[in-house]
């Protein structure tokens, strides 16, 4: 999947003031007229009411496949950010549940949608809306100097948690379910095209994390596609089995880049 329709899609984000909504659009061109699922049994979305840090805003989703089925992808839809289609999970296995939460850029008020896609190809979606805080982050100047950014890109930091973050709830749920979490921290500028460096007044180049490929104990768990909706230095976690014993991430980007980073994993 990666980024082939990313790009594609990016004329079809509407601005934030917009009065159509970019939502039936997205959808023809995305599902082609495929049936959507009302999804509230099968996605349960966390996102703020109102971002704090538009340019770093925290999104996370607790996926369950209806009973007798399998999950085979998750997809993150900011309808009116420049890049809509915002993150892809897809699943090198299929698996009956999965949770998931990163740092987003949102650069406007927007309806959010989320779909899976189960193995037999049904699609449940859900909706939200999140507002924002007017900082307009897709165009916001970098965080760090892009010379600085380049020393460090591709850095990557793997911490482990026994649960997915929330209500300790939501932890003794993941614990119930045989899983813990996974943090995975990757230092990348996700330069959008839209910044300008603030010495040359000159556009930045776009340059963001096209995917994270993450392997457990030496197989396919899930391959991540990115977008420029993806934060400056996006952290991602992501649920694993607690039967895994050792994680590997590769990392690669719109230039070409790849980075590689490892970690055993604690048995809990």
């Amino acid at each position: 999947m990666k980024a082939l329709f990313l790009p594609a899609l990016f004329a079809l984000a509407s601005p934030a003031f917009a009065l159509e909504p970019a939502w039936p659009d997205l959808e023809a061109a995305l599902y082609e007229g495929r049936t959507l699922l009302p999804g509230d049994d099968v996605i349960a979305i966390d996102a703020p009411y109102r971002t704090y840090d538009d340019a770093r805003t925290l999104i996370a989703a607790q996926v369950a496949a209806p009973e007798g089925r399998l999950l085979s992808s998750v997809t993150v839809i900011l309808d009116e950010n420049p890049m809509p289609v915002s993150a892809v999970f897809t699943f090198r296995q299929p698996l009956p549940r999965f949770n998931f939460e990163a740092t987003f850029r949102i650069n406007g008020p927007t309806p959010m949608h989320m779909v899976a896609e189960t193995t037999d190809g049904a699609l449940w979606m859900v909706e939200t809306f999140v507002k924002t805080s007017g900082q307009g982050a897709c165009a916001a100047p970098p965080g760090t100097d892009p010379e600085e950014a380049l020393a460090t890109l591709g850095n990557m930091e793997i911490a482990l948690e026994p649960g997915p973050s929330g209500s300790a709830l939501d932890r003794l749920g993941a614990l119930a379910h045989g899983e813990k979490q996974v943090d995975i921290d990757v230092m990348h500028p996700s330069h959008s095209g839209m910044q300008m460096d603030q010495i040359t007044l000159l556009f930045i180049p776009m340059r963001y994390v096209e995917s994270l490929d993450v392997e457990l104990d030496g197989a396919g768990y899930v391959d991540i596609t990115g977008s420029i909706s993806l934060s400056e230095n996006p952290s991602v976690s992501l649920s694993v089995p607690r039967s895994a014993a050792h994680l590997g991430v590769t990392m690669t980007d719109t230039e070409g880049t790849t980075t590689h980073a490892e970690r055993a994993l604690a048995d809990y």
